[in-house]
């Protein structure tokens, strides 16, 4: 209900702007502020804003306050009507894009994939995840044939923050070759979930609660199982499950769970429990 109330709401702000886009809203000496002034001026912020938080932290941000003072000194000297050094940064200008891309091109990658990973471009293209389904059970095939254990969260719309809180933060791509790493025995990290949101490696090492299963049943599950089941008992989550006794593969949804699964079963049920949904 308060969804829809904030559709509502959104379009009929988004309704009056449209009808009253050159409306002017208020004078500032010769100037005059209208509405799709500040819808550019929002936008532009917006924008910088959100490059300061992919930026921030990073070397790239050193060099990106470089190119700013550049572009700043640029307009200074035209306005000044300094030809020489109009003649020297008009030249250079040519060749600001080639470095820009050569400079930035880990950030201009990252900016890519968080357009890509946006939920609202997800819903408008239909994106799916096919490269992260054949990743995943890539993975689990693997650590099956390997025999050692697996236990991988794909987050639903149930939000997990306070079980991620008490894991270790990966924010990484999924990739079959990470997964493998993650549960590899020798590693600090094997013990626990890995926890996937948004087509990411969010977290790994992740605590799940148990469930609460009578006692007989729970004699015959272990305890990546039960914590599978757990976790699908308070969440729209889809918890995969390699045993590390049997080797078998399974998954719970919903407070239920099938075992014995082969890699086909496996790979329909991800796409029909979690990107036939989305």
């Amino acid at each position: 209900m308060r969804l829809t109330l904030y559709w509502i709401l959104g379009l009929g702000v988004i309704s009056l702007t449209i009808v009253n886009w050159r409306l002017e809203l208020f004078k500032v000496a010769f100037l005059s502020i209208r509405i799709y002034d500040l819808v550019d001026i929002l936008a532009v912020s917006f924008v910088l804003f959100k490059l300061y938080q992919i930026f921030r932290g990073s070397r790239a941000a050193q060099m990106l306050v470089g190119m700013v003072i550049l572009i700043f000194l640029s307009i200074i000297v035209r306005f000044t009507e300094l030809t020489g050094m109009t003649w020297l940064l008009s030249n250079l200008s040519t060749v600001w894009v080639i470095a820009f891309v050569i400079l930035f091109q880990p950030e201009l990658r990252r900016i890519l994939i968080y357009v890509g990973q946006n939920p609202l471009i997800r819903f408008l293209f239909r994106v799916r995840g096919i490269h992260i389904i054949d990743e995943v059970v890539n993975a689990l095939v693997t650590i099956q044939h390997r025999g050692w254990g697996a236990l991988i969260v794909i987050q639903g719309d149930v939000g997990l923050r306070h079980i991620k809180e008490k894991g270790v933060q990966i924010n990484a791509q999924v990739t079959a070759d990470l997964l493998i790493s993650l549960f590899n025995p020798t590693s600090p990290l094997h013990d626990g979930a890995v926890i996937i949101h948004n087509d990411m490696i969010e977290n790994a090492k992740c605590i799940l609660p148990l469930s609460d299963e009578p006692a007989g049943s729970r004699m015959k599950l272990g305890t990546r199982h039960l914590a599978a089941l757990g976790l699908s008992e308070e969440s729209d989550a889809l918890i995969l499950v390699v045993s590390e006794e049997t080797h078998a593969m399974s998954y719970a949804f919903k407070g239920s769970m099938k075992r014995g699964l082969d890699d086909i079963q496996l790979r329909k049920a991800i796409q029909s429990l979690v990107y036939a949904q989305s």
